[in-house]
C-alpha cells in the first residue's frame, strides 16, 4: 500500500468488481480508490478526522462505519471528486459500544455491523451483531455469535472474541469474520452458526483489519503496517470449494 494507506482498515469492492478496491484508513475521513497491484490511489474526502473502520458499497452507496458506531453515506459517483457533497450522517443507530466490522448486502440493502466491545455484552459469551437498513432507519434487528462455538473448534478466546471486520463468501453465502486481536478467522454458516475456525500466523498477518469477497469467490484481507511492513491487502484464490 501507499504511505496514505499505511493504517489501512476496511476494504471493499462495488459489486465484486474486483479491479477497483474501495479503502479506509483509521485517521481521515477519507475514501481511497486504487487498482489491484498499482501502487498509486485517488482519495474522496467525505469527513473531518476520525476512527473509522469499515467501508461497504451498496446500491450506488458508500457506506462507513466510525468506531462509534455512526454511518456515513454518499453516492458511489462522488468517489470521482475530491471532495463528497451529498454526504448523510447516521448518528445513535447502534448501542454505545466500540465497532469496527460492517457488510453491505446488495440484494436487500441490509447493512449488518458486529460489535468489537460493548459495553452491555461479555464479549466473552457473545458477540452482538446489528442489521440496518438505511432506507429504514429506525428499525434495527438484531443477531449474535456465541463464543462458545468458537471455543468449541479452537478453545483460545480467553479474552473474549473481538472481531474487526466481516464479509459473506457469495459462492456459499457464508460468513468471514476476521479478528486482528484474536488472529483468527472464524467462518460461520448463514444463520451465523460456527463452522470452522483459522489461526491467522502473524508472520502474514500484521494486523488483520479488513476482509471482502469478488464476485468470483476470492478472498482479500487488509493488513495494517507496522514498524518493519507496510500495510498491505493479500489476496487468497478461490480453490473451487
Amino acid at each position: 500500500m501507499p504511505e496514505s494507506l499505511f493504517e489501512i482498515s476496511g476494504i471493499s469492492f462495488n459489486k465484486g468488481n474486483a479491479d477497483t478496491i474501495y479503502a479506509i484508513q483509521d485517521e481521515d475521513g477519507k475514501v481511497f480508490r486504487l487498482a489491484w497491484g498499482v501502487k498509486v490511489q485517488k482519495h474522496t474526502k467525505f469527513a473531518k478526522k476520525g476512527d473509522f473502520e469499515d467501508i461497504s458499497i451498496v446500491n450506488d452507496k458508500v457506506v462507513v462505519l466510525k468506531s462509534n458506531g455512526v454511518l456515513y453515506s454518499f453516492p458511489l459517483s462522488e468517489t470521482a471528486f475530491e471532495e463528497a457533497e451529498n454526504v448523510q450522517e447516521f448518528k445513535k443507530l447502534l448501542p454505545k459500544g466500540e465497532y469496527e466490522g460492517m457488510y453491505a448486502d446488495e440484494q436487500t440493502g441490509n447493512i449488518y455491523v458486529l460489535c468489537k466491545n460493548c459495553a452491555d455484552t461479555d464479549s466473552k459469551i457473545k458477540v452482538p451483531g446489528y442489521i440496518i437498513n438505511l432506507n429504514t432507519p429506525d428499525r434495527v434487528q438484531t443477531f449474535g455469535i456465541e463464543v462458545d462455538q468458537i471455543k468449541a473448534i479452537t478453545g483460545k478466546v480467553e479474552r473474549g472474541f473481538r472481531p474487526s471486520a466481516l464479509a459473506r463468501n457469495p459462492m456459499n453465502n457464508n460468513w468471514y469474520i476476521v479478528s486482528a486481536v484474536n488472529k483468527m478467522l472464524v467462518i460461520t454458516d448463514d444463520k451465523w452458526n460456527v463452522k470452522n475456525v483459522v489461526a491467522l500466523s502473524s508472520n502474514t498477518f500484521t494486523q488483520p483489519e479488513g476482509i471482502a469477497f469478488d464476485k468470483n469467490g476470492n478472498m482479500y484481507i487488509s493488513n495494517e503496517g507496522d514498524d518493519l511492513a507496510d500495510g498491505n491487502i493479500l489476496k487468497f484464490k478461490r480453490n473451487g470449494n
